[in-house]
């Protein structure tokens, strides 16, 4: 089979009806839209329009908030660091940072820092410098032999202090 042979199977798709070009088509002069009225006109937007009632997302009141201070960290198993050194891609020696990680290809794109979950087994010794652990992962860490060193989050500095 050759990409160039790939067809959708008969039937599981039916062409666009052209409608509006001409009474003789039977889908002219209104293009199935019925007459007359707001909803046969062009540029309308009626999603929660409910008559004129308050409408429904409008009535139930609102609940909760968004943190905009929240980090959003890149979560990483200690299996996934494992796969790494075990493929080579990623040097046990050598402190595990954020940039380690990224260039061995566990992190796609870096955010506010690494968190490592204590999922999978460590069979090496690794020295971590990240900036969050849960307690599982470091003492799995540290029962392979290796350390973690949690960076302190860099707090802005403000004007007022």
């Amino acid at each position: 089979m050759k990409l160039n042979e790939i067809n959708d199977n008969p039937g599981s798709s039916k062409n666009r009806m052209r409608v509006g070009r001409g009474i003789g088509s039977g889908k002219g002069k209104t293009g199935g839209r019925g007459v007359k009225g707001q909803k046969s006109r062009t540029g309308v937007a009626i999603k929660g329009f409910e008559g004129g009632q308050m409408p429904l997302h409008r009535r139930l009141p609102k609940r909760g908030f968004t943190n905009i201070f929240a980090k959003d960290y890149n979560e990483v198993s200690l299996a996934r660091v494992q796969a790494a050194i075990d493929a080579g891609k990623l040097d046990a020696k050598k402190p595990v940072t954020v940039e380690a990680l990224k260039e061995a290809g566990v992190l796609r794109r870096v955010q506010d820092g690494v968190r490592l979950l204590g999922v999978g087994e460590l069979k090496v010794a690794v020295n971590f410098e990240i900036a969050g652990a849960s307690k599982p992962a470091i003492e799995a860490v540290e029962k392979a032999g290796g350390s973690v060193k949690l960076l302190a989050a860099q707090a802005e500095k403000t004007d007022a202090e």
